[in-house]
């Protein structure tokens, strides 16, 4: 009897530790690719926002200084492309809105000749209204699906809408 105590606690010992090394490298595969996915998603968030950041601004230029303007669109599509690939559905939904709102921006903003016919700052704040709520909806969907922890923004950071800061006379 003691040898059948000591073969059945040697191999439930052994299957216990191979169950264990077994569950272990699953959870461990699945913490990485948990990591994985929210570092790409973070990189593709901060693309694309960039990218809604540099032609605006762009266009926002060359409306108030009555100047021409280009911009590479392929980078704001494969941005578009890829925060897209990665986000969960309600983050890709609120893009797919975002790429809606700054196409009737584009269909308003960029369909002029900056040189002859700009927009007001005014006309150009209104034509940034709507991009702008859906940057900020785009951004908290963003920042509920990279951490649970991190509260609603209130308000919209960065891009071209609102003012342009006041700048100092020069004496």
């Amino acid at each position: 009897m003691a040898l059948l105590d000591i073969v059945v606690t040697t191999v439930g010992g052994a299957l216990s530790a191979t169950v264990g090394v077994f569950v272990g490298g699953v959870l461990t595969r699945q913490a990485q690719d948990r990591h994985w996915l929210r570092d790409r998603q973070l990189v593709a968030y901060q693309d694309l926002l960039r990218e809604y950041a540099t032609f605006s601004m762009i266009m926002r230029r060359a409306h108030l200084a009555r100047t021409g303007w280009d911009y590479d669109w392929a980078v704001w599509s494969a941005a578009l492309m890829s925060a897209s690939l990665v986000a969960p559905n309600p983050v890709a939904t609120e893009i797919d809105r975002f790429g809606h709102a700054v196409q009737r921006f584009l269909d308003v903003a960029a369909g002029v000749d900056t040189t002859t016919a700009p927009l007001s700052q005014e006309e150009f704040e209104q034509a940034m209204a709507a991009p702008a709520r859906a940057q900020l909806a785009l951004v908290n969907a963003m920042r509920r699906s990279v951490g649970r922890h991190q509260g609603p923004l209130s308000t919209s950071l960065g891009g071209a809408h609102g003012r342009r800061p006041h700048r100092k006379q020069q004496d």
